[in-house]
């Protein structure tokens, strides 16, 4: 009997696609927080959540994996889809500390399937849903500071800037990044945007997070 050459062909395909998706990883996270003044503060506006306006604070944007070379997986898993119940003991956490300022208003959920979907799916085989947020919000609130760790109260010193206030004032880029190295002991990412008159202004803080989503 002659072999099928071409369902051969298509187990083959059908394996190395496989082990293509099984060896997609990431090396470390970036926890990405915005200012929402920022986000604001530019032609296109902003739409505050249903749930209210958010405070003055640094939000999450996301937790993303990266790679080292500086590329980054995305949408790693369409099978697996963001799962409101699964994260329903954080929703109030995360409508405080990781709200959508994006229009029309919405209650987040579309932020967080977003984030998920492009970004968590990317790393499920480390964080689960539930661990995916949880690792982000706990990143964000951890006000310690031990031998273990660097993440120096993060939410007081990027709200604070260390003595860098939002009091409209200017201030240089090397400014901010050394205000948060001397806190960190590591150079973050800052992204910047320009607001509606065309002035930079700082948008959003990349810190580097190891591969578990911890600090340690």
């Amino acid at each position: 009997m002659k072999p099928n050459y071409s369902f051969l062909l298509k187990l083959l395909i059908a394996q190395c696609l496989t082990l293509a998706c099984a060896s997609q990883g990431y090396d470390f996270f970036y926890l990405v927080q915005q200012w929402p003044g920022s986000y604001c503060d530019t032609t296109q506006g902003c739409c505050y959540p249903t749930t209210g306006k958010p405070a003055s604070d640094f939000g999450i944007h996301g937790l993303w994996p990266n790679y080292d070379d500086g590329s980054y997986p995305s949408n790693c898993d369409s099978n697996n889809p963001f799962d409101l119940s699964q994260v329903s003991d954080l929703t109030s956490q995360m409508q405080v500390s990781w709200p959508s300022l994006a229009c029309p208003s919405s209650d987040d959920t579309s932020f967080w399937t977003h984030e998920w979907d492009k970004h968590g799916t990317c790393s499920e085989s480390v964080l689960d849903e539930h661990a995916y947020f949880q690792a982000a919000l706990d990143l964000k609130a951890q006000q310690t500071y031990s031998k273990h760790s660097k993440m120096l109260v993060i939410s007081l010193f990027l709200a604070c800037f260390i003595g860098i206030q939002a009091d409209g004032g200017l201030y240089s880029l090397t400014s901010i990044k050394n205000a948060i190295q001397d806190a960190l002991g590591y150079e973050p990412w800052i992204e910047c945007n320009k607001d509606a008159s065309g002035k930079s202004q700082l948008y959003q803080i990349y810190l580097c997070v190891d591969y578990y989503g911890s600090a340690s």
